[in-house]
C-alpha cells in the first residue's frame, strides 16, 4: 500500500523531501489546505511531520468555472496564484520565526512538480482544529468508544490504542500560556501581528505542547518602526472574500478583530481579541466560534452593531457551555472587547487570575527549568513528587515526563530527576509505552555512552547515583519493557554497575537478580549474566559482596526467596490461607551448576558464619537440582567440610547436619531404589571367599582327599620309602596315569588324572601334553610316580647349572605351596592336559637360574648323571624315577607320538630316556612341530583344569621373568609358551 501510494506522490511531485524522507501511507490529519504526513528521516530515523499542499485543491467542484460560467479575463487562476503565494510565506515565515511556542521548521518549503508546495517540520499530532472536530464527533456518538476514531492507531505488536488528545483543564491552560508566549513573540520581539489566529493555525505536537502557524496573513502593525522583511498585508484584500476559492485559504471572519473588519486597522490588540474567541470555542459545544459570518462583512458589521449580538459576560460569551468563573472574569471580559485598548497584551494575559494555580505554576516552571539556578533546579525536583499525583496524565506523560527527561544532561540532577521519571512511569495507564519510547533511548544515552571507556576514565559518582536510582527502581524498569527491550537496552546498564569498583553499587546489582532473571533467556543469563557475577565473587575482597553472590547463586540455582513455611494471616480473620506457591525452577542448566557454581562453592575460602549459612542456602537450592551420584561424590564432602568450621555455632551446625542428613537420605533411597528395580535380573552374588582362593575359585577345600589315600602317601612321604608303592599317589589319584595311555613308554612325573567319569567331558577342551625327545612308547606300564606334592623314593631332581653344561643339583620335591593343590579338583584324566607344579621357590632362586642362549636351545643331561648327586642341591628329595635312568623330570602328561625339535629354549625335566641323549630344553609351538616341548593352554572348563593351570602359570610366569623374555597373552590350546612371561592371575 505505501509503495502504491509513493509511486503515485512521486508522479504528482518530486522533492529534496521525498528523496530524505520515508513517508507515511495516509496522511495523519489535515489542516486548512495541508495534508500532513507522518515522516522520518532515512539518515536520521529522526521524526518528523512533512505538510503537502496540492494546487488542484484550489479547482472549484465547477472544474474551473463558478455557476457555469468560465473563468474571464484569467482571475481565478491569479487568485489561486495569490494562494499559493500566501502559503509560501506562511512556510518561509516559520523559517523565520524561531521560538519554543512557534512551529519549528526542520525542511524548508518546496515546488512540488504538480506546483504543490512542501516543507517538513517537527512531529506534530494534530491541529487545534482537528483535535476540537474530534470532540464534537465523540459527544455525539456518545463518548469514546461510540464510533471508530482516525485518532486509533495501531501499534507495531498489533495493539490498537487511540492517541491520547484530551483537553482537559490544565491542558487548556498550558495551551493558551504557550499561545500566549508565541503572540508575546511576534508582537514584542518579530513585530508582526498574526492577523488569522483561529484553531487551525495551532498545532499541538508531540509533547502535547501548543505551537503558533498558519502565518499566510502576518503582517506588521501599522506604523510600526521594527525592521521585518515580511511584507505587510492589504486589508481590503484579504477581507474581500472570494466563492471561488475554499474558505480555508482565506481570512477567517469568525475570529477576526472588529480593528481589521470595522476600523480597517491592523494592530496586535486584533490577535487578542482572536484569542478571546478561540477561548470560547474551547468551552463551547460544538467547539467552534460563536459567530459564524461565512465571509460575509455585512454580516459581520451588522452583528457587532449591537452589544446584544456580540459576545459579552451578560450572555456568558455566547456559549452553549458553562466556563469556569475564572475565565469568564479576568480574562474574556478583557478580551472580547470593542475598543483595543481595554484588551490585555500577551504579557499581561500571562498574569491573569486564571492562571495562578499550584499545576499550571508547575507547568510554567518546568518550560522555564533551563534557565534556573542549580539550587532552584534541587528544591522543584524534590518537591515534584508530592503533586504529580493532581497532574492529569496525558499532562505528565507529554509535558512533565519529556521535561524531565531533557534534565538528564544535567549530572547534578540526574539522580533527583530519575526519581521523578520512575514514579510519573508507575502512575502512568500507559506507562509501558512511555517508558519504552521515552525513557528507555534516555537511560542508555545517559549511562552507556561513554561505558566503554570507562575503565580508563574515572568513573562518574554523579552518574553512579543516578544509577543507583535505576538499579532501586528495577522492578518498575522489569514491569514496563518486554525481554527484548530489557536484554538490548537494560541489561548493558546491570552489566556496567556489576563492574563498578563500588561495593554498594554491586551490592545494589546483585539485589536486583530476582526481579531481571525471570525476564531475561536462558541463554542471556549463561553465557552473559552469570560470567560477571562468578567473577565478582571469586575475586571480590568483601565479606557482604561474597554473601550477596551467594544469594545470587541461590536465585540462579532455584532457591526461592525468604521461605515462609505454614499457613500465612494473622489468624483473626477466620480464614484459612494457603501458602503462597514456590518455584524452584533452576534458571541454570545442570552442567553449569555441577561444573561452575560448585567449585566457586568449594573454593570458599573464610570460614566466617555468615559466609557458610549463605553457601547452605546455595548448598539446598543445588539439592534439588543434581543427581544423588553427585550429591554423594562432590555435594557432601563439601557439606561436611563446611559444617566443622570452627565458627559455627550449635544451631548452624545442625542446620547443616539437616541438609546432610536430607541429602544421605536422598542418595540411599535413590541408590536402593535402583538396586532393588535391577535385583531381579541379578546373578548370585560372588562370595569374597571365593576370590581369595587364588588358585581359583574351588568348590571344595584342598585338603580334602578322597578314600583316604592321602596317609599312605604322607607315610611314604615322610619315610622315605622310595620302593614301596600303594597304587595311589598323594592327591587320591590312581598312581599309574599312563595304564590307559597306548602311546605312554617312559616314566615321568605327573599329577593325577580326574575320575575317568569325567574323562570325556574334560578332553574336549584339554591342552596339548608336554612331549619329550626321549620319550619312547613304554613296554610296560610305567612304575608308581610322583609329582611336586607326593614325591616318592625312586628319584632325585636334577636341574643345570648357570651354563646348561651340567647339572650339579638336584630338585627336590617340596610341600604343597598352594592348599589346593591336593584337592581332587587337580586331577586329571590321562592323555588331557598336564599341570606343572613346580616349586617357585627352586625356580626362582639365583644360585640355579638357568642362562638362556637365544641360538642354542640344547643341553646335554647326559653329562649331568655321574656329577649329580643328591645332596648337591639343600632343596634335594626323593622321588619317583624311571629304573632306566637317574634323571626326574616334572611331566605332566604322556607325550604325543610325533616328536620334533623346537628352535625355541624351554625348560623341561624329563625322566630318562630309553637311550642316553641330549634332551631338549624347550617349551614347543603346536603338537604338530617337530619337536619335545612343553605346552600349556588355556584352562577347561573345569575348575580343577582352571586351578591347575593357575597353578602352573605361576611357576612359568617366575621362569619367564628370571630368564628377561617379552611376556605374552595367553594364547589358544595349540599355542606354545615359549615367549613365556604373563601371569594367569
Amino acid at each position: 500500500m505505501f509503495s502504491k501510494f509513493a509511486a503515485d506522490l512521486s508522479k504528482s511531485f518530486t522533492s529534496n523531501i521525498t528523496s530524505n524522507y520515508t513517508l507515511s501511507a495516509d496522511p495523519v490529519s489535515f489542516s486548512g489546505p495541508w495534508k500532513i504526513y507522518d515522516a522520518k528521516k532515512k539518515s536520521t530515523k529522526k521524526p518528523a511531520s512533512v505538510f503537502i499542499f496540492e494546487k488542484k485543491a484550489l479547482d472549484p467542484p465547477g472544474g474551473g468555472s463558478l455557476g457555469g460560467r468560465s473563468d474571464r479575463g484569467g482571475g481565478l487562476k491569479r487568485a489561486q496564484e495569490e494562494v499559493v503565494e500566501r502559503l509560501r510565506k506562511e512556510a518561509s515565515s516559520l523559517a523565520r520565526l524561531r521560538h519554543p511556542s512557534v512551529l519549528e521548521l526542520v525542511e524548508p518549503v518546496e515546488d512540488t512538480r504538480g506546483g504543490g508546495l512542501m516543507f517538513a517540520t517537527e512531529p506534530v499530532t494534530d491541529s487545534l482544529a482537528g483535535l476540537l472536530q474530534e470532540k464534537d464527533e465523540q459527544e455525539k456518538a456518545g463518548g469514546v468508544g461510540g464510533r471508530r476514531s482516525r485518532y486509533v492507531v495501531e501499534e507495531a505488536g498489533g495493539h490498537k490504542r487511540r492517541r491520547e488528545l484530551e483537553i482537559d483543564e490544565l491542558e487548556i491552560q498550558k495551551g493558551l500560556l504557550q499561545i500566549a508566549k508565541g503572540l508575546e513573540f511576534l508582537h514584542e520581539s518579530a513585530g508582526l501581528v498574526h492577523a488569522n489566529l483561529t484553531p487551525e493555525a495551532i498545532f499541538i505536537n508531540a509533547k502535547s505542547d501548543w505551537k503558533i502557524s498558519g502565518l499566510a496573513f502576518c503582517t506588521p502593525p501599522e506604523n510600526s518602526t521594527k525592521p521585518t522583511s515580511v511584507s505587510p498585508i492589504s486589508l481590503s484584500e484579504a477581507l474581500n472574500h472570494d466563492a471561488r476559492l475554499p474558505p480555508y485559504v482565506q481570512l477567517n471572519l469568525d475570529y477576526t478583530s472588529p480593528d481589521f473588519v470595522v476600523d480597517n486597522n491592523v494592530t496586535p490588540a486584533a490577535d487578542m481579541f482572536s484569542l478571546g474567541m478561540l477561548i470560547i470555542a474551547l468551552y463551547n459545544s460544538p467547539h467552534k466560534s460563536p459567530m459564524e459570518f461565512h465571509g460575509s462583512q455585512s454580516s459581520y458589521k451588522r452583528a457587532f452593531s449591537s452589544a446584544s449580538s456580540v459576545p459579552n459576560k451578560t450572555n456568558n460569551f455566547m456559549s452553549s457551555q458553562p466556563m469556569p468563573r475564572d475565565v469568564v472574569t479576568g480574562v474574556l471580559d478583557r478580551l472580547i472587547t470593542r475598543r483595543p485598548a481595554q484588551r490585555l497584551n500577551a504579557r499581561e494575559f500571562q498574569q491573569a487570575q486564571y492562571f495562578d494555580n499550584i499545576l499550571v505554576s508547575t507547568i510554567r516552571f518546568l518550560d522555564s527549568l533551563p534557565a534556573k539556578t542549580p539550587n532552584e533546579k534541587s528544591q522543584f525536583m524534590r518537591g515534584l513528587p508530592r503533586i504529580l499525583k493532581e497532574f492529569p496524565k496525558s499532562v505528565m506523560e507529554k509535558k512533565v515526563l519529556p521535561a524531565l527527561l531533557e534534565e538528564t544532561k544535567d549530572r547534578e540532577l540526574l539522580s533527583l530527576v530519575l526519581q521523578n521519571v520512575f514514579k510519573i512511569v508507575t502512575m502512568l495507564p500507559s506507562g509501558r509505552r512511555a517508558f519504552t519510547e521515552k525513557v528507555i533511548p534516555r537511560l542508555r544515552e545517559t549511562f552507556l555512552t561513554g561505558a566503554a571507556k570507562g575503565n580508563a576514565q574515572e568513573r562518574d559518582s554523579l552518574k553512579e547515583a543516578g544509577l543507583m536510582v535505576l538499579l532501586e527502581n528495577m522492578n518498575v524498569a522489569a514491569d514496563n519493557c518486554g525481554g527484548k527491550e530489557f536484554k538490548d537496552d537494560i541489561l548493558p546498564i546491570l552489566n556496567y554497575a556489576l563492574e563498578s569498583p563500588t561495593h554498594s553499587m554491586v551490592d545494589a546489582a546483585l539485589r536486583t537478580l530476582p526481579v531481571v532473571l525471570p525476564i531475561v533467556d536462558f541463554s542471556t543469563i549463561k553465557n552473559e549474566l552469570f560470567p560477571v557475577i562468578a567473577t565478582i565473587f571469586a575475586k571480590t575482597s568483601s565479606m557482604g559482596i561474597k554473601i550477596r553472590g551467594l544469594e545470587a547463586f541461590k536465585s540462579l540455582c532455584g532457591g526461592g526467596g525468604d521461605e515462609q513455611d505454614g499457613f500465612e494471616g494473622d489468624g483473626l480473620t477466620g480464614m484459612v490461607e494457603a501458602p503462597k506457591t514456590k518455584s524452584n525452577v533452576s534458571i541454570l542448566d545442570k552442567y553449569t551448576i555441577q561444573e561452575k557454581v560448585v567449585p566457586l562453592l568449594r573454593g570458599i575460602k573464610t570460614k566466617e558464619p555468615a559466609v557458610m549459612m549463605a553457601a547452605l542456602d546455595v548448598f539446598k537450592a543445588i539439592g534439588n537440582q543434581v543427581d544423588s551420584d553427585f550429591l554423594a561424590i562432590d555435594i557432601l564432602p563439601i557439606l561436611w567440610q563446611f559444617s566443622l568450621g570452627p565458627l559455627l555455632n550449635l544451631a548452624q551446625f545442625q542446620a547443616y547436619m539437616v541438609l546432610i542428613k536430607s541429602l544421605s537420605a536422598r542418595v540411599e533411597n535413590e541408590q536402593t531404589r535402583k538396586l532393588q528395580e535391577l535385583g531381579a535380573n541379578n546373578a548370585p552374588a560372588t562370595s569374597r571367599n571365593e576370590f581369595m582362593s587364588f588358585g581359583g575359585i574351588p568348590s571344595t577345600n584342598g585338603l580334602d582327599t578322597p578314600n583316604g589315600a592321602g596317609d599312605a602317601d604322607f607315610e611314604a612321604l615322610v619315610r622315605g620309602n622310595q620302593g614301596t608303592g600303594t597304587g595311589l599317589d598323594m592327591l587320591g589319584g590312581s598312581a599309574d596315569p599312563w595304564a590307559n595311555a597306548a602311546t605312554s613308554a617312559s616314566s615321568s612325573t605327573t599329577l593325577p588324572s580326574r575320575p575317568a567319569v569325567n574323562q570325556t567331558g574334560s578332553i574336549r577342551n584339554a591342552s596339548p601334553a608336554a612331549t619329550f625327545s626321549w620319550s619312547t612308547p613304554p613296554v610296560s606300564p610305567p612304575p608308581p610316580q610322583s609329582n611336586l606334592s607326593a614325591p616318592h623314593a625312586t628319584g632325585r631332581a636334577i636341574t643345570p647349572d648357570n651354563t646348561f653344561n651340567s647339572l650339579n643339583s638336584v630338585f627336590p620335591a617340596m610341600a604343597p605351596s598352594n592348599p589346593g593343590i591336593g584337592s581332587p579338583s587337580f586331577s586329571q584324566p590321562a592323555q588331557q592336559r598336564p599341570a606343572m607344579a613346580m616349586s617357585m621357590n627352586s625356580m626362582t632362586s639365583p644360585a640355579i637360574t638357568p642362562s638362556i642362549s637365544t641360538q642354542s636351545t640344547s643341553i646335554d643331561w647326559s653329562k649331568t648323571t655321574g656329577s649329580s648327586t643328591l645332596n648337591s642341591n639343600p632343596w634335594g628329595s626323593t622321588t619317583t624315577a624311571s629304573t632306566t635312568s637317574g634323571l626326574s623330570t616334572f611331566s605332566m602328561a604322556s607325550p604325543p607320538a610325533q616328536q620334533q625339535s623346537n628352535p625355541y629354549s624351554s625348560f623341561s625335566i624329563a625322566p630318562p630316556p630309553a637311550k642316553p641323549a641330549t634332551s631338549s630344553f624347550s617349551i614347543p609351538p603346536p603338537p604338530m612341530s617337530s619337536s619335545n616341548s612343553f605346552s600349556i593352554a588355556p584352562p577347561p572348563g573345569g575348575i580343577g583344569a582352571r586351578a591347575t593351570s593357575a597353578s602352573s602359570g605361576l611357576s612359568i610366569n617366575r621362569m619367564g621373568q628370571n630368564q628377561n623374555q617379552q611376556q605374552q597373552q595367553q594364547k589358544p590350546a595349540n599355542t606354545g609358551w615359549g615367549g613365556g612371561g604373563d601371569s594367569l592371575i
